[in-house]
């Protein structure tokens, strides 16, 4: 018996990088009996997917397909419209990053198996896109609805995604206004029992800010892969930039790292983005004691504060483009309003709750551009799987 999705993965890895969705489409076609495919893929600010193989849909069928593709993408899982011909939506899914959806149209409406086999392969598919992406600027393009700043393509390339999922956690991050932010940023990396997180309050705007944030991302990224913990990860990042630019420019940065066994959580708040706990629905500032941001001065030595995180409990971190954004004659977002978008966010996964916390955050400034760049981290806290109950 032919095994469906290993032929797809092989399809895949023969093709060239650019050409993952043709080669998806013709073995589909040709093992499932498909009428047609196609991938939609979500744009930077989340509010959209947009089709690759046929960019031309007429706006009717396009709108159609938006809100089933959008229902999958929000719900990951799948979604069947219509009987004879059916159209089966399978969320595009990478360790939680949510790349878009891949639509599948079948004469008949599929059982539980053919829907097991269209999910490996949208899975396999998911994972040859992300692992293409730096090798073609096709899925880019796709993604972005306007031209980005040089600031913004530097920012968007720097990150490492925008979601991942672990038995323990599951964590989500967004930039805005994402086509032109300078500034702001986030980084994660999970490297056995330890997720390090950073939230970078960057100083200044455009193209310099940019440059900045990069050089404070790449001077920690350099101490956590040598070995170093959060207070190597600060110390060098902030003699990096203090010897560049002798305490004229600096970066508000807020460390944490994740113990993914117990929940205990080490931070370093230099200057830092603000951390908010909601534990049930109750949304609580946590204090922490601020430090001397990053570069401000040379030798800043700091030191480790702990926390420890309770199964339930989710975590934000938001930049003061959010908490202290105010709009003529209203008060700052952080006073009131934010924890009432938090709430909001309850039955929502992470990955959804930024978005929300940003629509809101629009929302408050009237539709009108943002004043200052904005990020958003929503960490759901699950606590490690115990061992024994599968």
């Amino acid at each position: 018996m032919v095994d469906v999705p290993d032929v797809v993965s092989r399809a895949l890895r023969d093709a060239p990088p650019d050409q993952l969705a043709e080669a998806a489409d013709r073995v589909i076609r040709s093992t499932m009996g498909a009428l047609r495919t196609d991938v939609f893929v979500a744009d930077y600010r989340i509010s959209g997917l947009w089709p690759l193989l046929d960019p031309d849909l007429p706006a009717a069928g396009f709108l159609a397909c938006h809100t089933v593709a959008q229902r999958c993408f929000s719900s990951q899982q799948p979604v069947r419209d219509g009987e004879g011909p059916c159209r089966l939506y399978l969320p595009l899914t990478v360790w939680g990053e949510r790349l878009g959806v891949l639509l599948i149209e079948l004469s008949d409406v599929p059982g539980p198996a053919v829907t097991g086999r269209a999910t490996d392969m949208a899975g396999a598919l998911a994972v040859a896109m992300r692992a293409a992406d730096r090798e073609t600027d096709r899925y880019r393009r796709a993604r972005r609805r306007e031209r980005l700043t040089m600031a913004a393509e530097m920012q968007w390339d720097l990150l490492p995604g925008r979601s991942v999922a672990h038995e323990a956690f599951d964590l989500a991050g967004q930039l805005e206004p994402a086509y032109s932010v300078g500034g702001d940023h986030f980084d994660w990396s999970l490297d056995g029992h330890r997720l390090t997180l950073t939230v970078l309050n960057g100083e200044g705007s455009g193209l310099a800010a940019s440059m900045l944030t990069s050089v404070t991302v790449n001077a920690m990224r350099n101490a956590r892969r040598s070995g170093g913990g959060l207070v190597e990860q600060a110390e060098l990042a902030s003699d990096t930039v203090f010897y560049q630019h002798r305490g004229q420019r600096y970066v508000a940065t807020l460390l944490l790292e994740v113990d993914t066994r117990s929940g205990q959580v080490r931070a370093v708040d230099a200057g830092s983005p603000h951390l908010l706990r909601m534990r049930g629905s109750v949304v609580e500032q946590i204090k922490l004691d601020q430090q001397l941001p990053l570069g401000m001065f040379a030798e800043t030595r700091y030191e480790l504060q702990e926390l420890r995180l309770e199964p339930g409990d989710r975590l934000f971190v938001v930049s003061d483009g959010v908490w202290a954004a105010e709009p003529p004659g209203q008060e700052p977002y952080g006073q009131r309003v934010m924890a009432r978008s938090l709430r909001a966010t309850r039955l929502q996964p992470a990955a959804e709750a930024v978005g929300t916390v940003m629509r809101e955050l629009h929302a408050y400034h009237a539709e009108s551009d943002l004043r200052d760049d904005a990020v958003v981290v929503c960490l759901d806290w699950r606590g490690p799987r115990e061992r024994g109950n599968g």
